[in-house]
Order: C-alpha cells, then sequence, then structure tokens
C-alpha cells in the first residue's frame, strides 16, 4: 500500500503495537484519514484536487481555501 499523507497538515500513519490480554504485542498502523476533495481556488481560477484529511478539512474551513493553497505553493507541495 502506498504512503498515505494529506497535502494540508502533512499527517502520515502512525505505527506502533497492538497488545494482547496476555501482552504479546503485533505490529499495527493507524491510518490517516484521508479524504480527495476537489476545491475551486478562485486566486488560480481553477479547481484543485486535494489528498487532506479531515483536519485538513476543518483548517480549510477556518483559513479559506485561497490562504491553504498559499501555504502549500510556499512549502513546494504540489497542487
Amino acid at each position: 500500500m502506498s504512503q498515505q499523507h494529506c497535502q494540508v497538515t502533512g499527517a502520515t500513519p502512525g505505527f506502533g503495537h497492538s497488545i494482547s490480554h496476555s501482552h504479546r504485542r503485533t505490529k499495527r498502523r493507524w491510518n490517516v484519514n484521508i479524504q480527495r476533495k476537489r476545491y475551486w481556488v478562485q486566486s488560480l481560477g481553477r479547481h484543485v484536487s486535494l489528498n487532506v484529511s479531515a483536519r485538513g478539512i476543518k483548517i480549510i474551513d477556518r483559513d479559506g481555501i485561497d490562504t491553504v493553497v498559499a501555504r502549500m505553493l510556499i512549502r513546494g507541495e504540489k497542487v
């Protein structure tokens, strides 16, 4: 499976162990809640499709898509 990450927050899967009642440890992975979302970006004059986490969607709702895309471009993220 490919590496999933949020383009807004940079969140990636976490790794650790599942611990049973008898305290045996097996490897496990906590995946990020990644959603494919399409936004209209007024400053670019086009639609942009992003892989964003649920937290990333909340950040876009709070700050606005234009601000978030501007931050991503400064960071060098491809949009």
